[in-house]
């Protein structure tokens, strides 16, 4: 897919210098984030887990933790909304626990605006159409999240997605900044993971593929 000189030449450097200022300059969030996590929910202080990036090269996210390690007797991890805390709820709405992601930023695994990376169990599940939402480096931010964030049904916020990825701009990602700025600030659209209702895409996708199956066979 033909990109501008923006997306060719500009946005790499400019994810890198931007990422780095903010590494700078909000060192001191993280290292008391950091402290706080290690005493509020233990060890590792960071989360890593697997996410599919550009071109579905599978890279590490990183992030603060927000759930602790309980098990129960046999040893097996509680449930997710049993480990999630009252300061991991808050770590999640206020987008704090993201703040790591800035050295994927660096690394090149990530772009500053971009497509969510979501997890790598969803792959074998997108459509033909979601599949380019891998074309470029995965964002901490992107179109979905400043219209809507985690409100959104799935289908509607690969849409977002692919019409970003179709019009990679300077325009665009300034808009998407300062639209996440407000978003984070006025915490608008957040419903934290592990306390609400919703689905994960690979359960609902494959849901309506059986009730897709059922209506043929009752046709």
């Amino acid at each position: 897919m033909p990109y501008g000189p923006y997306e060719k030449y500009i946005k790499r450097p400019l994810d890198c210098f931007l990422a780095t200022c903010a590494l700078i300059v909000l060192s001191p969030v993280i290292l008391i984030t950091a402290i706080l996590v290690k005493v509020k929910l233990g060890s590792p202080v960071i989360f890593t887990q697997e996410r599919p990036g550009k071109d579905e090269r599978i890279f590490r996210l990183y992030k603060f933790r927000t759930m602790t390690a309980e098990r129960d007797e046999k040893g097996n991890l509680l449930p997710d909304a049993a480990r999630l805390k009252p300061w991991g709820v808050r770590l999640r709405s206020s987008s704090l626990d993201e703040l790591p992601e800035l050295f994927n930023i660096i690394r090149g695994d990530m772009s500053i605006v971009g497509p969510r990376p979501l997890a790598v169990k969803y792959l074998p599940y997108y459509t033909e159409e979601e599949q380019h939402r891998h074309d470029v480096r995965p964002g901490l931010t992107g179109l979905a999240q400043v219209n809507g964030r985690n409100e959104l049904e799935w289908e509607k916020r690969f849409s977002y997605d692919i019409t970003y990825v179709n019009q990679i701009t300077a325009k665009t990602d300034i808009k998407i900044l300062l639209k996440t700025v407000k978003k984070v600030f006025y915490r608008e659209d957040v419903i934290v993971r592990g306390e609400g209702s919703v689905q994960d895409f690979d359960v609902e996708r494959m849901e309506k593929i059986e009730n897709e199956h059922r209506n043929k066979a009752v046709r």
